[in-house]
């Protein structure tokens, strides 16, 4: 389920992305906030992923 939540977050991420590209090509301080927060949304996903699994894996061990 950790790993479905990562993709989950990234398909949400390239969303963003698509509708920011979308309004328009000049920067803008939002546009590239935006972007910035999806991003960082997609890297807890992962760090979540990690932590999930490195439990799973020391609970098994010990």
């Amino acid at each position: 389920m950790c790993l479905l939540l990562v993709v989950i977050v990234e398909l949400l991420n390239s969303a963003i992305e698509a509708v920011v590209d979308r309004v328009g090509d000049e920067p803008h301080q939002l546009s590239g906030e935006a972007k910035d927060l999806g991003s960082a949304a997609v890297f807890v996903a992962l760090i979540l992923a990690e932590v999930f699994w490195v439990s799973v894996i020391i609970d098994h061990l010990g």
